[in-house]
């Protein structure tokens, strides 16, 4: 059993670089069967997005697509590095990249609320 719980946690971006989606008014809600985790998040330019990754150690491996406000579909992957900070709040830092011809690639941080 992992020493992360997901279930029932939201979480907001702390910081994005320029090309990604999430601003600090997109909020992510997750929850957790086993390795199995799952994430819907909307606002801050997200009209509704919905993540599904696989938990392991300390990563979590990560699908994720969306709608934006500007009617876009958009989906993606990541690997997110998960740590704990000093108020024992799960943190993630993410490597991610689009699935579209441009193959944007960008980094983001994402704190438990």
């Amino acid at each position: 059993m992992s020493e992360f719980d997901f279930n029932n946690k939201t979480f907001s971006l702390v910081e994005n670089t320029d090309n990604g989606n999430a601003t600090s008014e997109t909020i992510f809600k997750y929850k957790q069967e086993g390795n199995l985790i799952t994430a819907e998040y909307n606002g801050g330019g997200i009209k509704y997005g919905k993540i599904i990754a696989k938990l392991e150690n300390n990563t979590l491996h990560m699908l994720y697509q969306c709608l934006t406000d500007k009617e876009e579909l958009k989906a993606g992957k990541a690997t997110a590095k998960i740590n704990l900070n000093e108020k024992s709040k799960i943190r993630l830092t993410l490597n991610w990249e689009w699935l579209d011809k441009n193959e944007e690639r960008g980094t983001s941080e994402y704190i438990e609320n």
